[in-house]
């Protein structure tokens, strides 16, 4: 079968250690020949003390190979996460019909873009898949591939008819939820306060995109399609980054698995919600005193800008 490769934007500020992992990592991948890298280099702030690790970054990226072609776009100041990722997946999917999205600290698997441009080729033409995406939390039962309802952040693919349905006015989807009475649907029944994550962003608390993103597709009742086995690990968990903590909640380790064909019923699974669901549930008493809850403010701080 031959698989038509989506270009790849990569989003990169300040961490040249963490992003040789990633680019090293896609390198591997044996699409990364047939695909097309887009790097969105964010610049730094006013009086920023890491402009020289920005310096560090887009030098390193001027040495990339690996790639049918490479692409660097700099920004002259520092848009921040959620704004340089929403303009540049507009931008990309203004000439392309579909995305591969990565931020500079997710390594994939050997497998990740064989899994991604499958996934898109495969669901093209399926109004009722918004996005595939790569990474899936480490529990053990799910099944070898899977859909739910809403979408993710952590590597992930999209087609410019699934990115329309993207929403950026937070108001706007918190009205949506309440009067499709998808709160609790929102928040996996209470078990991961996504609420509060979107009212924050609505107070300027955070600018979270992914919360928006996540919203507008559940309320337009789209499916994201899940490996079982995570193709993708977040390196960034460890304190380095601008907004998260040192967390390893998420850490996954069963990511060399190569997946199974992904061509199955296009409806969400039951089961694999209520996993997700019960990992949700569990962390109150299995990571520490602090509870689930911080662990909740970790990955806001991750989406957040």
């Amino acid at each position: 079968m031959n698989i038509s490769c989506a270009p790849i934007a990569l989003f990169v500020y300040n961490r040249p250690d963490h992003l040789r992992r990633t680019v090293s990592s896609l390198q591997k991948n044996t699409l990364a020949a047939d695909s097309e890298l887009i790097v969105f280099s964010d610049g730094p702030k006013i009086n920023d003390r890491e402009s020289n690790s920005i310096k560090e970054v887009r030098e390193y990226l001027k040495g990339i190979s690996g790639f049918r072609s490479v692409r660097v776009v700099e920004r002259a100041v520092n848009w921040g996460l959620a704004a340089s990722i929403i303009n540049g997946v507009n931008q990309v999917l203004q000439q392309y019909e579909n995305i591969i999205v990565l931020e500079d600290d997710l390594v994939t698997s050997p497998f990740f873009l064989k899994y991604m441009n499958n996934g898109l080729n495969t669901y093209a033409s399926d109004e009722r898949v918004i996005s595939i995406h790569g990474y899936s939390y480490p529990i053990k039962r799910l099944p070898e591939n899977f859909f739910l309802k809403g979408a993710d952040c952590w590597g992930w693919a999209t087609w410019r008819r699934g990115w329309e349905f993207f929403e950026e006015d937070g108001v706007d989807l918190l009205n949506q939820l309440k009067r499709k009475k998808l709160m609790k649907r929102f928040d996996f029944n209470g078990t991961y306060n996504y609420t509060k994550m979107l009212i924050n962003q609505i107070e300027g608390k955070n600018d979270s995109w992914a919360v928006r993103w996540y919203a507008s597709a559940l309320i337009n009742n789209k499916l994201t399609l899940y490996p079982g086995n995570s193709l993708v690990k977040n390196i960034g968990l460890d304190g380095s980054g601008s907004h998260c903590g040192r967390d390893y909640t998420f850490n996954t380790t069963k990511f060399e698995k190569q997946p199974i064909d992904n061509n199955i019923p296009v409806e969400e699974h039951v089961e694999a919600f209520m996993q997700f669901q019960d990992f949700f549930s569990d962390q109150d008493t299995s990571i520490d005193k602090k509870g689930f809850w911080n662990q909740v403010l970790s990955v806001i701080k991750r989406f957040s800008n």
